[in-house]
């Protein structure tokens, strides 16, 4: 288990949390700030952990499955139950060391840590629904006008989600695809970078030129998405009868990346580098390969030591004036045996 945030931002939250109780504590008693920042602390941190989904997954998880009623009423009781707990440990360790802590929060306390944690619970859902890295570039309006930089892309694709619809429906399908994506969340951010978007049954993800060469993040977040789907390939197999199989394909380069729309913003890379990806994910159907990198990629860094390739040599890419440089990427174990991707010709 581990923090969702980056140092700075964890440490930014710690100070928030603490610098509440100082302020509660010198507004209400005039002195004791160390002790109002040890029991905000103690009381506001584990209702973080729990949405976080750091404490009691499971919980969280049938919570979240529940109506709209019965989620605002769950989480209310869930909260109330952390605070109280959060509070009660905080004045054993006050104990601890010689200071008289009190052991049950009034009703003050309870609102005023219910009424801090709220805010800032809703400030990451809304980070988390956006992407952290979206949400920063809103937040300070980077892309307000157009701005050049360079990007690695990562499109990922799952095959055989047509005859997976024709067999199980579009409902099915969908829950199938919503849990396709989950399993992609904690690689891409373990490897800092962020999921663009959905787009079918693909997903977009994009890091920082510089973000994704280094250590090979982008490669190593490929295949930490591949194997988190084999690891859990007995549950796949039984919840819907099959291990998904995906495609993937990594190309890097300069893109035009602004902030569009009027209701609703979005931020949107354009560019001949977003389409190279695009085409290039194609051709894992038409090569009979699961990982492809462009060449002008892959010279940019250092492969794993877990993970080889092939060079395939140049191919036409639709769309683009001149031949492309493509290579296979397959883990070392692998790379003497044949593809575990097949070509599918319905996806």
């Amino acid at each position: 288990m581990r923090w969702r945030f980056s140092t700075l931002e964890f440490i930014l939250l710690l100070l928030v949390v603490a610098g509440s109780g100082v302020a509660y504590a010198w507004v209400v008693y005039g002195d004791g700030g160390l002790i109002g920042a040890v029991y905000a602390l103690f009381v506001c941190m584990p209702i973080l952990a729990f949405e976080r989904r750091i404490v009691f997954r499971r919980l969280y998880r049938k919570i979240h499955g529940l109506s709209t009623p019965g989620f605002l009423l769950s989480s209310v009781a869930v909260y109330v139950a952390l605070v109280y707990a959060g509070f009660a440990i905080a004045g054993s360790l006050l104990r601890l060391v010689g200071h008289p802590g009190e052991m049950m929060p009034s009703l003050n306390v309870l609102l005023i840590a219910l009424a801090i944690s709220g805010p800032i619970i809703f400030v990451l859902r809304v980070r988390e629904l956006l992407g952290r890295d979206v949400f920063l570039s809103l937040l300070t309006g980077r892309y307000r006008k157009p701005v050049q930089e360079e990007r690695v892309f990562l499109f990922i694709d799952l095959a055989g989600s047509t005859s997976f619809a024709e067999r199980f429906g579009d409902l099915r399908t969908q829950e199938y695809l919503g849990r396709v994506f989950a399993s992609m969340a904690d690689p891409v951010l373990r490897h800092g970078g962020s999921i663009d978007d959905y787009v079918g049954d693909a997903a977009v993800i994009t890091w920082p030129f510089d973000r994704a060469i280094a250590d090979a993040a982008c490669i190593r977040c490929a295949f930490d998405i591949l194997d988190r789907i084999d690891t859990d390939a007995q549950r796949w197999r039984k919840d819907y009868g099959e291990v998904p199989r995906l495609r993937a394909a990594l190309h890097g380069g300069t893109i035009v990346a602004a902030e569009i729309g009027v209701d609703r913003h979005k931020i949107t890379y354009f560019g001949d580098t977003v389409n190279t990806t695009a085409r290039l994910e194609g051709l894992c159907r038409t090569l009979d390969r699961q990982i492809l990198i462009s060449a002008d990629l892959l010279r940019r860094m250092r492969l794993p030591a877990s993970v080889r390739s092939e060079d395939l040599g140049e191919h036409e890419v639709k769309g683009r004036g001149q031949k492309l440089g493509v290579s296979s990427l397959r883990a070392a174990s692998l790379f003497q045996g044949s593809s575990n991707c097949a070509a599918d010709p319905e996806s």
